[in-house]
């Protein structure tokens, strides 16, 4: 498809968005800038409909299974950190299971939630490491919060997300992280090296899920 739609991409402002893909509930395009695709904003949940959807999450810190989903960037981060270090967990959701396990390695962790723990101060400081897990793909206005996350790294610190990542050779219309109607972005590899670029940082993907970004 080449038809142009007159919206903005959300994340490089590229004004040429190409329609990507329709269905009975939104309509996806397509940032040949940036490779981003995202809904278009028509359709995107206001925020008393996300937090209901947030709502029926079961994310109980109690549950090994949940653990072992966190471990997927867990264990890559904690490879790049260094010892006692300050991190700040972007989305940490009701139950904060990603900062206990880095405090129960020695760290001190801040968190930032933007319905369960809204504390804007977090971000007037700054941190060796930041994470965000099943966050970014939720962002109505990303760049302008994943740039105050990077503004908020110190240098050599470890930005770490975990997302699902559109593939170019996957089914994008039977995938299902677009029958969640808060995942308003889907990032592909090229849009996180459009992102590393943007930064001068440092790429590195771990797994299918995990992006990693080092500051120079």
């Amino acid at each position: 498809m080449s038809k142009y739609i007159s919206n903005p991409c959300p994340l490089c402002s590229s004004p040429e968005p190409q329609l990507f893909h329709e269905d009975q509930l939104r309509r996806y395009l397509f940032c040949p800038e940036c490779d981003l695709v995202f809904a278009h904003p028509d359709s995107y949940l206001s925020r008393e409909e996300e937090f209901k959807r947030y709502e029926l999450h079961e994310n109980n810190p109690e549950d090994g299974g949940y653990r072992s989903f966190l471990e997927k960037l867990y264990k890559p981060m904690i490879q790049h950190i260094p010892g006692k270090s300050a991190g700040l967990d972007f989305g940490s959701g009701p139950g904060p299971l990603l900062k206990m396990m880095f405090e129960e390695q020695g760290h001190k962790m801040a968190i930032y939630d933007a319905y369960y723990a809204r504390d804007e101060s977090v971000f007037q400081l700054q941190y060796d490491f930041i994470t965000s897990t099943e966050v970014v793909e939720h962002l109505h206005h990303p760049l302008e919060e994943l740039d105050r996350l990077w503004s908020c790294l110190k240098p050599s610190g470890t930005l770490g997300i975990m997302t699902g990542i559109r593939l170019p050779e996957s089914d994008f219309s039977s995938w299902h992280y677009i029958l969640d109607e808060t995942h308003v972005i889907f990032f592909s590899l090229k849009t996180f090296a459009w992102l590393a670029e943007r930064w001068g940082a440092k790429l590195e993907f771990v797994g299918k899920t995990v992006v990693l970004f080092q500051k120079s």
